[in-house]
């Protein structure tokens, strides 16, 4: 049974649903209904809450399949607590105007590193 993955898997929608919202607030801003409109500040919402959701599944996949496999209970919450401060860095950082870049940056990098150390560990643990 999965207990820690469900934890990360709820704040990443709780996350999500904060970056909807962001884009409703910029399209209603900017009177658009459908799309862009080609309004830059509809376009940084939409990035941001795309991101979360390009990046995310993967993420928690490989943390119910590491779960699964019997990561212990702390290197689970390493990873999960991992993915979800890279996302919401990534995310504050980049929804900024100006965007805050250092920020964006650090997101990227923890998410990369959740990414990378998962799915090795993942694959060591499958084949090993």
């Amino acid at each position: 049974m999965l207990t820690v993955a469900p934890i990360y898997a709820g704040f990443l929608a709780l996350l999500l649903v904060a970056l909807s919202f962001g884009v409703i607030r910029a399209r209603l801003k900017a009177r658009v209904s459908v799309g862009d409109g080609g309004d830059k500040g509809v376009v940084k919402s939409m990035r941001a809450q795309a991101n979360l959701a390009e990046y995310a599944p993967m993420g928690l996949i490989l943390l119910a399949f590491a779960e699964l496999q019997g990561a212990p209970v702390w290197a689970l919450h390493v990873l999960g607590a991992t993915l979800l401060a890279g996302r919401a860095m990534h995310a504050y950082g980049f929804s900024r105007s100006p965007q805050i870049v250092p920020m964006r940056q650090f997101g990227m990098v923890l998410t990369f590193l959740m990414l990378t150390v998962a799915a090795l560990a993942n694959i060591a643990h499958a084949v090993f």
